[in-house]
């Protein structure tokens, strides 16, 4: 029974690899942008690891942030650089593009979005809309709870108790 579990659980996991598999060969523009959906005034991240593993420096340029330069990163063949998108940034979609020795030139695309303005519409209304008497329900509501449970916890059979 063990190893049937094992069997099964193992099954699942290499069918959720090759699900996801496709998603990942998806992006092949050998850039990746983060954030994907950047609002005015936040900075972006680009990478990437097509320039190759002997190539340290690049350059990039974005639509909406203007020109950047690329750098190594953390492991070798690795470029990183940045771009703060301006404050008066349009929304929509923004083309960046990655050029790197010695003729290698990359596109992708970040999505620029408009931060949302004003308060979180959550429901339920605001604190000053309360009513004594539905506070004084939902209180007696829990103090209920608590006496029933604390019945049943009593009351259980002891060892030793028939």
């Amino acid at each position: 029974m063990q190893i049937a579990r094992v069997a099964i659980g193992s099954a699942l996991a290499l069918g959720a690899l090759a699900l996801s598999a496709p998603a990942a060969a998806a992006d092949d523009s050998g850039i990746r942008i983060g954030p994907g959906n950047a609002s005015p005034g936040s900075t972006v991240t680009v990478s990437t690891t097509a320039c190759g593993p002997d190539v340290t420096y690049g350059k990039g340029e974005s639509e909406a942030g203007g020109q950047f330069h690329l750098f190594q990163g953390d492991r070798p063949g690795v470029l990183v650089g940045t771009f703060e998108v301006p404050e008066d940034a349009a929304p929509g979609s923004s083309k960046v593009t990655v050029k790197c020795p010695p003729r290698i030139q990359m596109t992708d695309t970040v999505e620029i979005t408009r931060r949302p303005t004003g308060a979180v519409a959550a429901g339920l209304g605001g604190s000053a809309d309360t009513d004594g008497a539905r506070v004084a329900l939902g209180g007696l509501l829990v103090a209920g709870a608590a006496v029933g449970g604390a019945v049943k916890v009593r009351r259980r059979v002891r060892p030793g108790r028939i």
